[in-house]
């Protein structure tokens, strides 16, 4: 006789398939997918560009920018990058745009450390180029000195406005501190 809870009468097709993937499963993979498509939108064209995706992703994150937020359309719009993204490497786009965001907290922070540099150059003169070169050897004291007292020059004419002399300053501190 037969039990009614034997375990060869609840036997599921999936028991012991290993290529067996759940709906639920399914489901999460795809709204991973669509929330890194999400912030593929969420970037500017400049970093999409930089990601090198393929040229249909790329097409419709682009048209994805133009449809209204909150809308059907857009909402479709980002279902249809999830699919598309399936078939794109996500490791390595992950990686890709952590390493551009992280490479763009970078670039500014350096411009922020050449910007509190040529204040300090500004208000203490030669004594604080006299610091930095000590600190950065591959500085010109002659350049330095002179983007300085141009700087103070134009300051003086226009204090209201960002000089020409004190944006090269910055710019000529960033590209060396980066070398």
């Amino acid at each position: 006789m037969k039990v009614v809870g034997d375990s060869e009468h609840f036997k599921q097709p999936f028991d012991h398939d290993e290529d067996y993937v759940s709906r639920a499963e399914t489901k999460r993979e795809i709204a991973i997918y669509q929330e890194l498509g999400k912030k593929l939108v969420a970037l500017s064209k400049t970093q999409i560009d930089r990601l090198e995706l393929d040229e249909l992703l790329h097409d419709n994150v682009f048209k994805t920018k133009t449809i209204k937020i909150n809308t059907e359309a857009y909402r479709r719009q980002l279902q249809f990058i999830g699919k598309l993204m399936r078939y794109v490497d996500i490791e390595e786009l992950q990686l890709n745009m952590k390493n551009m965001l992280n490479q763009n907290s970078n670039e500014s922070a350096k411009q922020n450390v050449a910007e509190k540099f040529k204040d300090q150059l500004l208000s203490e003169g030669d004594s604080a180029v006299q610091a930095l070169i000590e600190k950065y050897p591959d500085l010109e004291r002659q350049k330095l000195r002179q983007l300085v007292r141009q700087s103070k020059k134009e300051l003086t004419k226009k204090p209201d406005e960002a000089s020409k002399s004190s944006i090269e300053l910055v710019k000529y501190i960033r590209n060396e501190l980066a070398e």
